[in-house]
């Protein structure tokens, strides 16, 4: 079962691992697993909502999430994306950055430098207000209830996670510009650019979630004429016309999946800039991860369990806003990669762990799993 779901997904790992290697070493082979790692753990989340959904298709529409579906998301959003951030904020067409990035790799370096500020306002903003949206949320099962309890309350302030994000990037603007003053004025422009890139992202993650937003309506829609429509079968004892289930309101449903896969793939993008400006390796890493996505979609469909692991999705998003602190820390201060992509990686395995003791807790006490007190006693915190 494990070797028939992520067979292709290991073969894929060996190749770009051994890829890695031969294009720059063992230090690229363990850029590229970095890379894989921290975007499995980001894309965990991703399958478990991929695979809530997807089981609600018929098989023809699950058949074209995962094959066309997959497609955007490996070429579109992992391979396409980076280059095209690198040749918007370095002002170079898309085949002469491709160019650049395989021929003269140390002026690309040089242009990705440059372009960096810009690179990490727009992408720390993003991946901030994905964090800033999770954590002001009011949810039933807590993983550090200590601050999640009151971050919830305050998450109640209509819009504060917006006036957080744009006091947090009017920060790093004016902390860059007093950098670049002392150091002569030089780049004082770069606060400015900061500023803008930063709005971009604050705009483009609005606009990612007003879409998700509006396709979640359209699946609420769809199901609650479902079950109208249900109803009405048991009352007359006709039979219920499948068309809207099989055509609108699964096509909704695939839109809606492509808005999400593309919204958690470009945090993982992004983030791949904390970790690495050459393109190919981000490619390699990025291309890994994602076709786990696909993967572990598929698995958690055919297994049905998708809630054994509550916490990895805390997990998973503790990372996103630790990313989106890292890059912003990295306008002005040179973070090792390293270090940059170890952080996601404890934060999924200690959420994994805690998982896992509260699973044996709540065995052991055979108590239920929506309960907050049982929570927060099995997961130690």
């Amino acid at each position: 079962m494990v070797l028939k779901t992520f067979g292709w997904s290991f073969a894929v790992t060996a190749l770009g691992l051994v890829a890695a290697v031969f294009y720059g070493g063992w230090t690229a082979f363990g850029v590229v697993a970095i890379l894989s790692i921290l975007e499995i753990s980001l894309s965990f989340d991703n399958a478990v909502v991929n695979a809530g959904i997807l089981k609600k298709m018929n098989a023809f529409w699950q058949r074209i999430f995962l094959t066309v579906g997959v497609l955007i998301a490996v070429f579109g959003m992992r391979l396409v994306f980076p280059v095209v951030i690198v040749a918007i904020s370095a002002q170079l067409g898309p085949i002469e950055a491709v160019d650049l990035a395989l021929t003269d790799k140390d002026r690309y370096q040089e242009l990705v430098t440059d372009a960096h500020p810009a690179i990490a306002a727009f992408g720390g903003m993003f991946l901030l207000m994905i964090f800033l949206d999770f954590i002001f949320e009011d949810r039933d099962i807590k993983w550090l209830g200590w601050l999640e309890r009151p971050l919830a309350k305050l998450g109640k302030v209509d819009m504060l996670s917006v006036c957080i994000a744009l006091i947090v990037l009017l920060v790093s603007a004016l902390t860059f510009a007093t950098h670049a003053h002392q150091h002569g004025g030089a780049h004082v422009d770069k606060a400015e650019t900061v500023l803008l890139s930063g709005i971009a992202g604050l705009i483009t993650y609005m606009i990612v979630g007003g879409l998700s937003g509006y396709f979640e309506d359209k699946l609420e829609e769809e199901e609650e004429r479902e079950h109208e429509e249900e109803e009405e079968a048991k009352r007359t004892g006709k039979k219920k016309s499948p068309v809207l289930l099989a055509g609108q309101a699964a096509f909704f449903m695939f839109l809606y999946l492509e808005v999400l896969d593309a919204s958690f793939s470009f945090d993982g993008v992004i983030g791949a800039f904390a970790i690495t400006n050459d393109i190919v390796l981000m490619a390699l890493g990025l291309g890994i991860g994602a076709m786990y996505v696909r993967s572990l979609t598929v698995y958690l469909v055919r297994q049905g369990t998708l809630d054994d692991y509550v916490y990895l999705e805390h997990g998973a998003h503790y990372a996103i806003g630790a990313l989106a602190v890292l890059l912003l820390v990295t306008i002005q201060y040179e973070i090792h990669e390293v270090i940059t992509g170890l952080v996601g990686v404890i934060l999924i395995a200690w959420s994994f762990w805690s998982s896992v003791r509260r699973n044996r807790a709540l065995a052991a006490a055979g108590g239920d799993a929506g309960s907050d007190e049982k929570t927060e006693v099995s997961s130690g915190v």
